[in-house]
């Protein structure tokens, strides 16, 4: 399993680590499972694809909602299935914590419930109901942005529907690991100003792809659909509603994505206590040291 933050150079790790071992790469990303976010997402070139197995790399709709559960049972069908070493790589810690560890019971929510808490914060707007939230259960609200359309209507029907606070819910014991599975985690975590720059370029090498065409097509879908939550999507729809400039737009982007890749950093030393972690971005002289690591978790 390999963690970090993004810009941080896990896709190219964990290919090496394929070659290297005739192993599998798994995606654990919670975006690049969409087809429609190549560039945003830095999903694997064709070159990569190619000098390994992949697996759960564009794989659903942008319109067809991923959770992590669902991704859950699509990376223990994608391990069972793979030949070999299996290397689940990506940066959503919510996705690499529910294969190890599972997921706590949630309850079904009535559609009617679910259709009152959208409406609920159309009235509001949305700082009334991050209070309203806050007041159902101040532990999530908390944690969440204002802007977290989707985990705030969440927490709201959770409380609505059940009278518990959807943290409570999830502070439930884990579940057992799958059976038959050993983890071996490791983490790349770039010193920060190194990390800083990887970022900035990987931004600006989007935009010369033709990340502003990939924006432009998610602009027709709901916009509660989690494709919308890309790093850069936001900053980059702007400057194509003629609200920024490109140069603003993309120096918005670059900010906002240190900001992420700290709060990832954050959120995986602490949801990971056990992970091997090594600070520096992937290169092969790396290598060696990775390689050492695997074999003796082997």
């Amino acid at each position: 399993m390999i963690a970090g933050p993004t810009a941080g150079g896990k896709s190219g790790l964990a290919t090496r680590i394929a070659e290297r071992f005739d192993g599998t790469v798994i995606n654990a990303d919670a975006l690049q499972v969409y087809r429609e976010l190549e560039i945003l997402t830095a999903r694997p070139t064709g070159a990569e694809l190619a000098r390994a197995r992949h697996r759960l790399y564009g794989v659903l709709a942008a319109t067809d909602p991923c959770s992590a559960a669902r991704w859950r049972a699509l990376a223990l069908d994608a391990i069972a299935a793979a030949p070999g070493l299996a290397i689940v790589v990506g940066g959503t810690g919510l996705y690499l914590r529910a294969l190890m560890r599972g997921l706590a019971p949630l309850p079904a929510v009535p559609a009617a419930v679910r259709a009152a808490a959208v409406a609920r914060r159309s009235v509001l707007g949305p700082e009334a109901f991050h209070r309203e939230v806050a007041v159902r259960d101040p532990a999530m609200a908390a944690r969440l942005p204002v802007g977290d359309r989707q985990r705030l209507v969440r927490a709201w029907e959770i409380f609505e529907a059940t009278g518990k606070p959807w943290s409570d819910w999830l502070a439930a014991p884990d579940e057992p690991p799958p059976s038959g599975l050993r983890f071996a985690v490791m983490a790349v975590a770039p010193p920060r100003a190194e990390l800083y720059r990887a970022i900035d370029r990987r931004l600006v090498a989007m935009v010369e792809r033709g990340a502003l065409d990939e924006v432009r097509g998610l602009a027709a879908l709901d916009p509660a659909l989690p494709v919308h939550k890309a790093l850069g999507a936001r900053e980059l729809a702007r400057h194509l509603r003629g609200e920024l400039a490109l140069a603003d737009a993309l120096a918005a982007a670059q900010q906002a994505t240190r900001r992420y890749a700290k709060r990832q950093i954050t959120w995986l030393r602490h949801q990971l206590p056990g992970a091997t972690w090594f600070g520096a971005q992937y290169s092969d002289q790396l290598s060696p040291e990775i390689f050492s690591f695997i074999r003796k978790m082997g």
